[in-house]
């Protein structure tokens, strides 16, 4: 991928250099502090079932929302607007650019403005709007600020541990989250949350998996967007975005870590559905092929 020397996005917030992740304290949960041993089972639950790890936080609190309580002493707030210099984080800002670029000519093209995403770096924890998050999460996206939040540290497990190498498997996992964001822009995102409590929790699962799965088709229409106006990929980088698309299947990563496959529990999609609607984005170009709330 021929990405050194482009431009970078201004919509990058540092927070690497804050104490502790930013001054965190431990989580609290309705007012009441959370435990190391909750966390733990709360991210271990992340992993296995493919859950977010906050929202496995507040059910094992009653349901109550995830709060931060602030330490006594708070480091320095993150700075924004500054490019990165270190390789690896001017490599997430230089994608985020592009997807900026290709998303704000989309949205034009339909009448309509597209409000840039924010990509908040950290390590170790941070807070959120919602919730604090952790590193042991991965990357996710925040519809309650509008931020993508990213540890650059992942990409060393999504390397070494769950077999997606490449620099362009690390470009799919930044367009996915921003997929989230262009969701929760066209109202996904608030349709789906209206659903909550309403349906059982299978089909809020295959809610989710649909949610996934069109975030999926949404970063594979950025890449064909990507690839038409830049031409900076090969054959070689779309096969990194496709692996890393199988390493991160429900049914692949809880057969490697608990041996066995549980469909019910899927939360973002198999190997096969994820590979087969990034995929589909890729080859369309079109957001109106993304459409997996319609049973195909």
């Amino acid at each position: 991928m021929k990405w050194e020397g482009q431009e970078q996005s201004s919509n990058v917030e540092d927070r690497r250099g804050m104490d502790g992740g930013g001054g965190m304290g431990m989580p609290r949960i309705g007012g009441r502090g959370i435990g190391i041993g909750t966390i733990v089972i709360a991210v271990l639950a992340g992993w296995i079932f493919g859950i977010n790890p906050l929202t496995v936080l507040g059910l094992l609190s009653g349901g109550g929302p995830v709060e931060v309580a602030p330490s006594q002493q708070r480091a320095p707030g993150g700075h924004r607007g500054a490019s990165p210099q270190d390789p690896q984080a001017k490599f997430v800002s230089v994608v985020l650019r592009d997807t900026e670029v290709v998303w704000g000519q989309m949205f034009k093209a339909d009448g309509a403005g597209y409000q840039e995403p924010r990509l908040v770096l950290f390590r170790g924890a941070t807070r959120t709007a919602c919730g604090v998050g952790q590193e042991a999460m991965g990357p996710f996206y925040c519809p309650g600020d509008g931020s993508v939040y990213l540890d650059l540290a992942f990409f060393e497990t999504l390397a070494t541990k769950l077999g997606a190498q490449g620099d362009f498997a690390q470009a799919y996992v930044v367009a996915h989250e921003v997929g989230h964001h262009v969701q929760n822009l066209m109202g996904v995102t608030s349709q789906v949350d209206k659903l909550r409590g309403r349906v059982s929790q299978a089909e809020m699962n295959q809610l989710s998996v649909r949610v996934e799965l069109q975030a999926d088709c949404l970063a594979g229409v950025w890449a064909h967007h990507s690839q038409k106006g830049k031409g900076w990929l090969d054959a070689g980088d779309l096969q990194e975005a496709m692996n890393a698309a199988a390493q991160i299947g429900d049914d692949t990563l809880q057969r490697r870590s608990q041996g066995r496959v549980v469909p019910e529990s899927f939360t973002h999609g198999s190997s096969q559905q994820r590979m087969s609607w990034f995929k589909r984005g890729l080859d369309s170009g079109s957001v109106k092929q993304c459409d997996t709330f319609g049973g195909r």
